[in-house]
């Protein structure tokens, strides 16, 4: 029976016990009892489900942490003040601060402690509850509360309210910064009416009554009609200050209601317009002005076109005039030097004389129409990166017989490191040859000529031609870049235009560089340009990279394919050449413009077509849609492979229709991938080509 009784006893301790730890762990408000032992003060001995779930951590993994590593830094002195307060008094009073859950984020909380004491010693108990609802509730009204306030307080606008039947209620500061009066002057004693221009007012009602088909009477009523009616309204409108003074106001007027919604009042919330009306009439009077000013060069501009065409069109016309007759000149003055029987010595000097004259005239003509280009705009370049030390060569091997032949000394300084620079090869050459040229003709007999090349800095080069000649005068210098002066030079029998250094100078600058001259009278001039550098292109590399064993075709495992490549300039084309020499299986064919290309395309039928952008005559767009337009050389592959590399270059290609688009400097294996796809893609329409020629 003794025994029964405390089973009994002990299933209701046990139930009662677990009643205890349920309302313990269900409760709404998180508890946690803390350590006081000096070994370690706020260490976490116990908390229920809630305040787990507050923190955010599992209950087993937040006993035996510090509960100081969720309270958060903005709170931290608010804690150690409750802390301090419960050790000195045994009490301390609730506190609100901010905590964080384990994964940082904040929330608001009221905490109260107890000190507490048991079989381990001295002991905290918390009761944590969440008030991060109220918190933001209390927020979002003082920040609307400060928000009203500021808004109603501002001084840059007005804000008037009056009651049902319009007597001003409210004057707020701006109301009276704008119009002059106290509020304590308007207010119970009139309506916005009184200080609003009556004519106004009238023709306000006047319109009004026409709009909406209902009389409505000059006055307040005017002011508030279409906002009593529910219609949003703002409005201009002239105030009248205190002191008499006007200005032009923009009103914006809200009906007031209560909560049955009946009106209680109106407000009206107004701006001073007097700015923005000078700023419109202002405006007004700068559109004006700028429409007349577009007219006229509009008119200008048009004038100018059809000028600027019509020299075009004149020197285009002239060019063949001239060149029709010249070149019949030099073939029969070429004929009789070589004819038989052979001129006598006699006329040999006559035959020479015509030569000399024609080919003279016809570098007159070209150096004409090269600054007409210029001058028009209409010039194109091929911009790619140019080895100097290349370019040097060439023109000390073309420049080399003048000099000889007037015995000067020619030097040429050697580079050491490989220098480029973004510009047109074909037009740097011709810069230089023009200089040189200039140095030898007018230098003095047994003279000496030298180009050097100096680093002005890291991403600029200068190269210098210097003579031994006569050298120029101030005043000759000031002249020098002017077209057909040739600075007196005419007056002996040295031949010369006076428009190389003009087309020179232009050429210069529109590749991005600089020309100048540095002269002494009877010690030579140096004249030298200057253009900038860029890094050496990976493409010089990328050639001499051996191709992978399994890049390399299998002799006579493919039919030989074959490759059109349509580029000006040579040394590109020597490096594509080499490229395909390591294809056995391409043969390519070659072609130096559009024309030449398209020709040579309609003839050979190539698998692929590799297409420059910038070609003399046509460029590769055009070329590009003609052999579109061919039903023979539609179905060709057209790959681009151009210096302009900007986006919107390589996205105009690839509408225009390209097959692909490659950039210089090449990317050996991009090019190699790119031209593979090409070919399979074109076996792809041979083969269904010949199916469906089969099947017919």
């Amino acid at each position: 029976m003794q025994n029964e009784e405390l089973s009994q006893s002990r299933a209701a301790l046990e139930t009662s016990r677990l009643r205890y730890f349920d309302l313990y762990d269900l409760a709404p408000v998180g508890y946690c009892t803390l350590s006081e032992a000096a070994a370690n003060p706020g260490l976490i001995l116990e908390a229920n489900l809630t305040a787990a779930t507050l923190l955010g951590v599992a209950r087993g993994k937040l006993v035996k942490q510090a509960f100081s590593r969720f309270i958060s830094s903005e709170g931290a002195d608010t804690f150690h003040l409750l802390r301090k307060q419960l050790s000195e008094t045994g009490t301390a009073a609730p506190c609100e601060l901010q905590m964080v859950r384990q994964d940082g984020t904040p929330f608001w909380v009221r905490l109260e402690a107890t000190a507490a004491q048991d079989n381990a010693g001295s002991l905290t108990r918390i009761v944590i509850s969440d008030i991060s609802s109220r918190k933001e509730v209390e927020d979002a009204l003082y920040k609307a509360g400060a928000l009203q306030r500021a808004i109603f307080n501002s001084a840059n606008f007005s804000s008037i309210a009056t009651d049902a039947s319009g007597v001003i209620q409210i004057f707020n500061v701006g109301a009276e910064r704008m119009l002059g009066f106290a509020a304590i002057d308007v207010m119970n004693k009139i309506t916005p009416a009184d200080i609003s221009d009556p004519q106004e007012v009238i023709e306000r009602a006047q319109t009004l009554s026409a709009e909406l088909e209902t009389p409505i009477a000059p006055g307040f009523e005017a002011l508030v009609f279409k906002a009593s009616r529910g219609i949003e309204d703002i409005y201009e409108l002239t105030y009248i200050r205190k002191d008499g003074s006007r200005f032009p106001a923009l009103v914006s007027v809200t009906a007031l209601r209560d909560a049955q919604n009946s009106i209680i009042g109106y407000l009206l919330i107004g701006t001073d317009n007097t700015a923005r009306k000078r700023i419109e009439t202002e405006r007004a009077r700068l559109d004006q002005a700028l429409k007349d000013k577009n007219v006229e060069l509009e008119k200008a501009k048009t004038v100018a076109e059809k000028a600027n065409l019509a020299k075009s069109e004149f020197l285009s016309s002239m060019s063949h005039e001239l060149r029709t007759p010249l070149g019949a000149i030099l073939g029969f003055a070429q004929l009789l030097e070589s004819g038989t029987p052979l001129p006598t010595s006699s006329q040999n000097k006559s035959i020479a004389q015509i030569l000399k004259a024609g080919w003279y005239l016809l570098e007159l003509i070209n150096e004409i129409l090269d600054l007409a280009q210029i001058e028009s705009g209409k010039l194109s370049l091929s911009m790619e990166p140019v080895a100097l030390s290349e370019v040097m060569c060439e023109c000390e091997a073309m420049i080399e017989p003048q000099a000889k032949k007037s015995g000067i000394d020619l030097t040429f300084e050697r580079f050491e490191l490989p220098c480029f620079v973004q510009a047109d090869r074909t037009r740097v050459k011709q810069v230089l040859i023009n200089l040189l040229s200039n140095a030898i003709k007018y230098n003095k007999e047994d003279g000496s000529v030298s180009v050097t090349a100096t680093l002005i800095d890291q991403n600029l080069i200068r190269i210098s031609v210097r003579d031994s000649g006569a050298g120029l005068s101030p005043q000759q210098l000031a002249q020098l870049f002017k077209p057909f002066n040739r600075l007196g030079q005419e007056e002996n029998d040295t031949e010369g235009t006076g428009i190389g250094l003009v087309v020179s100078k232009r050429l210069i600058e529109w590749m991005g560089g600089k020309i100048g001259v540095e002269s002494t009278v009877g010690e030579g001039s140096v004249f030298w340009i200057e253009l900038k550098l860029i890094p050496e292109p990976q493409v010089l590399a990328a050639a001499a990279e051996t191709l992978a064993p399994d890049q390399l075709p299998v002799e006579g495992a493919a039919p030989l394919r074959t490759l059109l490549y349509v580029e000006d300039n040579p040394a590109n084309l020597m490096l594509v050449e080499d490229l395909v020499a390591r294809r056995p299986d391409i043969h390519l064919l070659s072609a130096a413009d559009g024309y030449r290309g398209i020709k040579i395309a309609r003839d050979a039928v190539p698998d692929v077509i590799l297409m420059d952008i910038n070609l003399p005559g046509i460029s590769g767009l055009q070329a590009l849609r003609i052999l579109a337009e061919d039903p023979a050389t539609a179905h060709i592959p057209v790959i681009a492979l151009s210096a302009n590399a900007m986006q919107r270059d390589i996205d105009k290609g690839l509408e225009a229709g390209f097959f692909g688009y490659l950039t210089k400097p090449i990317k050996v294996a991009e090019f190699m991938s790119t031209l593979d796809v090409a070919l399979q893609f074109a076996a792809a329409e041979r083969n269904n080509a010949a199916h469906k020629e089969s099947a017919c």
